[in-house]
């Protein structure tokens, strides 16, 4: 019996290799492994027993019995908990007194974790070469928080205007027409004009903010079906306030 267990310490694979996951284990290793522990007998410990040893319970145990490879299954299972490795089923099966399958399995599973050991090395050399943080040639300056074609990029500068145009693409037209009566004549006033004025990308969110916050802002809701005549346009300029710069 000592000689038995002596060869089964010398082919179990090595303690370098005793934490590494479950799914080192390939398939030939696993079937192997179903036909000791599948067979119900009075003589040695089955799959029954390694599972209460990995902790499931009994209705747990119950349900495993229903599938036609219940070790495999069981293995299944265990790898996804915590403290599943290679090495603890080694731990395992010694406990059990199930020497003879270290014996019969050792090579096999030795190999397995030396081929996931080379995978995992390889897979990392690999990875390109990488610095934690994105580098770039622009100089290490804050982020830059221009929304408008003319803001200071910093922020701290933004672009003024005197009012801020919300329209939808229907109302393009009188839209058209609000900055050639409200710009283009004696009022002069600056409109912000989203599909001219503001950064391509910029979230509407933060228009809408700057729109209440950053710029002098008179908020102009276009409604081009409700404006009959330049009459009313002219009207409506009228109330818009001259920039104090």
């Amino acid at each position: 019996m000592a000689a038995e267990v002596s060869r089964a310490e010398s082919a179990s694979p090595a303690c370098s290799m005793s934490s590494l996951p479950l799914a080192a284990l390939n398939v030939r290793v696993r079937r192997r492994l179903s036909l000791f522990l599948n067979v119900r007998t009075q003589v040695a410990a089955d799959w029954t027993a390694l599972a209460e040893e990995m902790g499931f319970e009994y209705l747990e145990i119950r349900h495993l019995e229903t599938h036609a490879d219940p070790t495999g299954k069981l293995l299944d299972d265990w790898q996804g908990r915590p403290g599943a490795s290679v090495g603890r089923l080694l731990e395992l099966l010694t406990k059990l007194g199930r020497e003879d399958v270290l014996v019969e399995l050792g090579p096999g599973i030795e190999e397995d974790c030396q081929k996931y050991i080379l995978k995992q090395q390889q897979e990392e050399s690999e990875k390109p070469l990488q610095v934690p943080a994105v580098d770039s040639s622009d100089p290490r300056t804050p982020e830059r928080g221009g929304i408008t074609m003319l803001d200071d990029p910093l922020g701290q500068m933004p672009e003024r205007f005197d009012a801020f145009i919300c329209y939808c693409p229907s109302d393009i037209q009188f839209v058209q027409e609000m900055i050639r009566q409200l710009e283009q004549t004696d009022y002069r006033l600056k409109l912000c004009v989203s599909d001219r004025d503001v950064l391509p990308g910029t979230c509407v969110w933060s228009i809408a903010s700057a729109a209440g916050w950053w710029w002098l802002s008179l908020m102009i809701t276009c409604k081009a079906r409700n404006v009959t005549s330049r009459l009313s346009l002219r009207s409506a300029s009228l109330q818009v306030p001259i920039r104090s710069d």
